[in-house]
């Protein structure tokens, strides 16, 4: 209650008025009644507006309760105590000296409840200090795009195919038996890393010793005595090998004659070509003809595919290749093809260095497929560690090796064997 429901204070000592005085309050007999008396009900005032602070706290809150009821909480209170957290106080309460009824009658609670979302100081779990969660739903800032990574060491590789680069053309236009020595103890060290996985990953034993010592002399043989001297050592070396195998026992015979055929054919008959074309006159440019084709063929690839590559070439085979590395190995090879026939070969023509180059990047991209079979079969990526950047002798002599003879013979059918 407010100390307007009481109404118009009646003349000083009137019988049944219980309330302040000039003098100040006096008790007297409690009317019999109930606080609102029916006649007097019309003659209340509204209780004055107090208006509500936006953030309390501290000694204000304590406050908050005697300025809402400003009127005594019992009958027999005298008029102008109002209760608070710390005890009654006395605040002399003026009176209205205007009409009985100026306002319409309004609730002892003119303000509605607030909820203690209103005011976020009041709620007694609010710290000032906590900071509010992130929104699960709110945007969250797009990745950096990650850059395309080649996969291996290109400074590594970029030296070591400098290097070999090097002494491959300085043998190759010095003295071309030392060029062949060079084919030669590749040829050794690739079979020696092909038996090597043979043997670690499958439990195949290939001879290693003849395999060796055939693969040198099948370089050797034809680099002197052309393509029926190398025939005649591939077929001693396989007969070594099917020899060497028996001195021990039978069990896995099979399999690695096999696999000691096999490794004979694939590594040192296709290297013989390569002796095998510098036999000519213009030998020197044709080997540099052929190693450059396949270079650049390889490096299109790579190029174009790692740039635009979207189409899988032999995604269960080697992943990584792509039909639009393809087009990009025939377009760098047909173009160094025409240059190096017109320029290098003795009677050679552009339009026979197109053919060139779309042969050379058909087989180099069907050699490299062929020792990823390989290797996906065996398990592993590279054939070996010796080249940082490469791999392997075998990971640099997989496109090499199948387009050897492609480019021997094109080469014969093109300007001769002389």
């Amino acid at each position: 209650m407010s100390d307007s429901s009481w109404g118009a204070p009646p003349a000083a000592g009137q019988a049944g008025y219980w309330g302040p005085t000039a003098g100040g309050p006096v008790q007297g007999a409690a009317p019999a009644g109930p606080a609102y008396d029916a006649p007097q009900a019309q003659q209340t005032r509204p209780m004055p507006i107090v208006p509500d602070d936006p953030a309390h706290g501290g000694a204000q809150d304590d406050d908050r309760g005697a300025a809402r009821l400003s009127g005594p909480l019992f009958r027999n209170e005298p008029q102008g105590f109002t209760h608070g957290r710390t005890g009654p106080t006395h605040q002399p309460a003026p009176y209205s000296t205007q009409s009985a009824t100026p306002y319409p009658a309004q609730s002892a609670t003119p303000y509605p409840a607030q909820s203690p979302t209103q005011y976020p100081s009041q709620s007694p779990t609010h710290s000032p200090t906590q900071n509010p969660e992130p929104m699960s739903h709110a945007p969250q800032p797009a990745p950096a795009p990650q850059k395309k990574s080649a996969g291996r060491d290109l400074s590594a590789a970029i030296g070591v195919g400098v290097g070999l680069g090097v002494l491959i053309i300085a043998s190759l236009f010095i003295v071309k038996a030392v060029f062949v020595g060079v084919v030669a103890v590749a040829v050794v060290v690739g079979l020696w890393e092909l038996t090597s996985r043979l043997q670690e990953r499958k439990g195949i034993k290939a001879p290693l010793v003849p395999l060796a010592v055939g693969g040198a002399a099948m370089v050797v043989a034809g680099y002197v005595r052309g393509a029926e001297g190398a025939w005649v050592a591939m077929a001693l070396t396989a007969l070594a090998v099917l020899v060497w195998r028996m001195t021990e026992p039978p069990e896995g015979y099979l399999k690695d004659v096999t696999a000691g055929v096999f490794a004979a054919f694939y590594v040192p008959f296709l290297a013989t070509f390569v002796a095998m074309m510098l036999t000519a006159d213009d030998g020197s440019w044709r080997v540099l003809t052929f190693l450059l084709l396949t270079v650049v063929s390889d490096t299109g690839a790579y190029a174009v595919g790692w740039r635009f590559g979207k189409h899988k070439l032999a995604p269960r085979i080697s992943p990584g290749k792509t039909r639009e590395g393809l087009l990009g190995a025939v377009l760098f090879a047909m173009v160094a093809g025409a240059l190096c026939m017109q320029f290098l070969i003795d009677g050679g023509s552009w339009w026979q260095g197109l053919l060139l180059g779309l042969a050379v990047a058909v087989s180099a991209t069907l050699g490299d497929l062929g020792e990823s079979m390989i290797k996906r079969d065996l398990g592993i990526k590279d054939m070996g560690t010796l080249l940082p950047g490469h791999g392997g002798i075998m990971d640099r002599l997989d496109s090499l090796l199948p387009t050897a003879p492609v480019v021997w013979l094109l080469m014969v059918v093109f300007v001769g064997s002389a």
